[in-house]
C-alpha cells in the first residue's frame, strides 16, 4: 500500500524535471511513510512513497526489468491477494525473481500479458507502467474502486497520482474547480470518472487508460454484469460462506501487525469471527478495535437511523471470537478541534460534509496505526447484500432517483439548502443528478422474464455498487492512508460481488431482513445479539458539546466578513444555524454548519480558483 505519482511528456526530457517529481511524490508522504523513490527517463518520470507490508526489505520502487527493447517501469499501489499463485505461474514460464513482493509479481505479469494482465489479479490496486519498449505509459485500476487513481492530461502527455494533491503539486495542473465539479462536489452522485477539479480525471474502476504520442485510450476489462443465478437458497449460502472463508484467509495475509475494525454490526462481526478462526489455527489472536464517543450511553437516542448504541455488540463479538480488543474513546472537543478538520480536508483534498463521522474515521484510523499496520473492514457489505434503509423504503426504492439521496433528504436535508440562492440556481442540482441517474440505469440489463420489483432491486443493488460504494470506499481510503494504516476491504472481492449481485433479490432478503445471506452464512460464528440485530450505520456523536463547539466555530466564520466560503453558501442561513438559542444536537441540525465549516477549511488551504461568479 502505497502512494504513486508520475508524468508523461513527449515534449520534454524528465530527468531535468526533478524538483516537480520531487514535490508530486512528497505529497504522498502520509501514504507511503516508509520510503521514497523516483526514476525518470526520456519522457517518463515515476515516483513513489511506500508503506511496507509484504517483503519489507525487497519492495522498494519504482521497480524496473531491462529488456532489449528497452525499460518497463512500476508504480504500485495496493496488494495483490493471488500473487502467490501467480509468481508460481510466471516463473514456470521462466520469470526470474529476485524480491517476495507482490509487486515483482505485477511487473514481471505485465512483461508476460501485457495489460491483460489486470483480468488475472485479484487484489485492490492502481498502478502505472511506463513501457520504454512502446513509448507508452499504461494505468490500470481495480474492478470496484478500491485504492484512488487520478490523471491530468497535458497537451503533450499527462501526469497521474494517487490523489489530486500529487497532480496539483505540478505547475501544469491549477487548482481550479469549475460549474460541474460544484455540481459533483454537492450531489453526492459519483458521476463515474469526474475528478470535480477542473482537467482531471479519475481513472475509472475496471479500466486500462493508455497514453503514447497518439493520445489517451481507455478500455473496461470489468463490469458488473447481469447475468442467471441458478443456485438455491443452501447452495448460495453455502457459496457466500466458501468464498468468505477463502477472502478472509487471503486478506489475512502480511508481514507485519493485522486487526479488524469491529463496530459490533454483522458486517464487521462477521469477518472478525472468520478471521479469528483463521488465525487461531496457527495459534494467533485477532485484535480488533472500535469506535466509542465519551458519555456516549448517556446521550444516545435511538432514531430510524440508528436503534441501538455499537458498545454493547461491540463487546459481545470480542468476548466470543477471542479477540485482543480495545476501544477507542473520543470526546467532543477531539472531534471538534480545527486542526482534525483540517487533517480530514486534507486528506480528502475536498470538503465533502460527513463531518464528526470523517474526523472520528481519522482519530480511530490513527489510535490504531500506533498497534497495527493492516486492518480488514466490513466496508461495502450493505452495497453487497442489500443493508441500508433504502432497500426496504417503498419511497425511496421507487424514486427516480438515486436511493440513498431519497434518504438523505429526509435525515439531513438537501445539500443545495447551504447554496446562497443564486449559485443554487445556477447549478441546477436537481437537473444535474436527474440527468445522472438516467445515465446511471440505463446500461443495466433485465433478465429475461424478471419480474418488474426484481428488476427495480437489481437496478437499485446497481447502483449501490457502481456509484454509492465508491464514495464510502474514497473515504476509507483517505482517511486511513493518511495515518499511514491500510485498510483492506474483503467484501469487495469482485467474486463476491458478481455472485451476490445476480442473486435476485428474494434471496438477498429470504428472511424478510437486510443482508439475509450474509446473516445465514455467518450465523455459526457470530452472537445471537448480533444475528438478530437491526442495521445501524457508522456512529455519529450524540455530544451536545459537539454541536456548541461548531456553532463557536461558525460565529467566528461569521466574523470573517470578507471569507470567500460566503460566495458559495448562504450567510444568512449560517447565521441563523450559529446563534440558535439551542444547541444543534442532532446529527441533520449540524450538517450544514459541518458542511460550511469543511468549505472554509478547504478555500483555505486549497485557494481554488472558483466557478462562482
Amino acid at each position: 500500500m502505497c502512494g504513486i505519482t508520475g508524468w508523461v511528456s513527449f515534449d520534454r526530457e524528465l530527468r531535468n524535471e526533478a524538483t516537480a517529481l520531487d514535490a508530486m511524490t512528497e505529497t504522498m508522504a502520509c501514504r507511503g511513510p516508509d520510503d521514497r523513490g523516483t526514476w525518470a527517463e526520456g519522457p517518463a518520470a515515476l515516483g513513489h512513497r511506500r508503506l511496507a507490508i509484504i517483503d519489507l526489505p525487497g519492495g522498494r520502487q519504482p521497480m524496473t526489468a531491462e529488456t532489449p527493447d528497452g525499460t518497463v517501469a512500476l508504480v504500485y499501489s495496493g496488494e495483490t491477494y493471488n500473487f502467490t499463485e501467480l509468481r508460481r505461474e510466471l516463473a514456470d514460464r521462466g520469470h526470474p525473481f529476485t524480491t517476495d513482493s507482490d509487486t515483482e509479481v505485477v511487473l514481471r505479469g505485465y512483461l508476460e500479458w501485457g495489460d491483460t494482465l489486470a483480468e488475472r489479479l485479484n487484489g485492490m490496486y492502481a498502478f502505472a507502467v511506463w513501457d520504454g519498449r512502446h513509448d507508452k505509459l499504461v494505468m490500470i485500476r481495480d474492478r470496484m474502486g478500491i485504492k484512488p487513481f487520478y490523471c491530468f492530461p497535458t497537451p503533450d502527455g499527462v501526469l497521474f497520482g494517487s490523489e489530486p494533491k500529487a497532480i496539483l503539486a505540478n505547475p501544469l495542473a491549477p487548482a481550479k474547480v469549475g460549474l460541474d465539479g460544484l455540481r459533483e462536489l454537492f450531489s453526492m452522485v459519483k458521476t463515474p470518472g469526474h475528478a470535480v477539479w477542473e482537467g482531471m480525471r479519475e481513472v475509472e474502476p475496471g479500466t486500462v487508460v493508455t497514453v503514447d504520442r497518439t493520445g489517451m485510450r481507455s478500455r473496461a476489462y470489468w463490469s458488473l454484469d447481469t447475468r442467471p443465478h441458478p443456485d438455491d437458497r443452501d447452495t448460495t449460502v453455502a457459496t457466500v460462506r466458501s468464498l468468505l472463508d477463502d477472502i478472509v484467509g487471503r486478506q489475512l495475509v502480511a508481514d507485519v501487525p493485522r486487526c479488524t475494525l469491529l463496530s459490533g454490526g454483522l458486517d464487521s462481526s462477521a469477518l472478525t469471527a472468520i478471521a479469528a478462526r483463521r488465525l487461531a489455527e496457527h495459534g494467533e489472536k485477532v485484535r480488533s478495535f472500535a469506535v466509542d464517543f465519551a458519555g456516549q450511553s448517556d446521550h444516545f437516542v435511538a432514531d430510524e437511523l440508528r436503534g441501538t448504541p455499537d458498545t454493547p455488540f461491540v463487546h459481545d463479538v470480542a468476548r466470543l471470537a477471542r479477540t485482543d480488543h480495545q476501544d477507542i474513546v473520543l470526546d467532543a472537543r477531539t472531534l471538534a478541534d480545527p486542526e482534525v478538520r483540517a487533517r480530514v480536508i486534507r486528506a480528502r483534498d475536498l470538503p465533502m460534509g460527513f463531518g464528526d463521522m470523517d474526523a472520528s474515521l481519522l482519530l480511530l484510523f490513527r489510535a490504531v496505526r500506533d498497534q497495527s499496520t493492516v486492518a480488514l473492514s466490513g466496508e461495502s457489505a450493505d452495497e453487497v447484500f442489500g443493508g441500508y434503509l433504502q432497500f426496504f423504503d417503498e419511497e425511496a426504492r421507487n424514486a427516480d432517483t438515486f436511493p440513498w439521496l431519497a434518504m438523505a433528504a429526509r435525515h439531513f436535508g438537501e445539500d443545495s439548502n447551504v447554496l446562497r440562492p443564486d449559485l443554487a440556481k445556477t447549478l441546477d442540482l436537481e437537473s444535474y443528478v436527474a440527468d445522472g441517474y438516467r445515465t446511471a440505469v440505463s446500461g443495466i440489463r433485465r433478465l429475461d422474464g424478471e419480474s418488474d420489483f426484481e428488476y427495480r432491486m437489481r437496478r437499485i443493488c446497481h447502483l449501490h455498487l457502481t456509484r454509492f460504494v465508491r464514495l464510502l470506499l474514497d473515504r476509507k481510503d483517505r482517511m486511513s492512508m493518511a495515518v499511514g494504516l491500510e485498510v483492506r476491504v474483503p467484501y469487495c472481492d469482485h467474486r463476491l460481488v458478481e455472485y451476490v449481485y445476480n442473486a435476485p433479490w428474494s434471496l438477498k432478503s429470504f428472511d424478510g431482513r437486510e443482508k439475509s445471506l450474509l446473516r445465514e452464512a455467518t450465523a455459526d460464528v457470530i452472537p445471537r445479539s448480533v444475528y438478530d440485530r437491526v442495521k445501524s450505520p457508522y456512529p455519529s456523536t450524540q455530544d451536545p458539546r459537539y454541536g456548541l463547539a461548531l456553532q463557536e466555530q461558525a460565529k467566528d466564520l461569521l466574523d470573517r466578513t470578507d471569507h470567500p466560503v460566503f460566495g458559495i453558501v448562504d450567510r444568512d442561513k449560517v447565521h441563523r444555524a450559529a446563534h440558535r438559542d439551542t444547541p444543534v444536537s442532532t446529527q441533520a441540525a449540524r450538517h450544514g454548519l459541518e458542511r460550511t465549516l469543511d468549505l472554509a477549511v478547504w478555500l483555505d488551504l486549497y485557494s481554488p480558483d472558483l466557478a462562482v461568479g
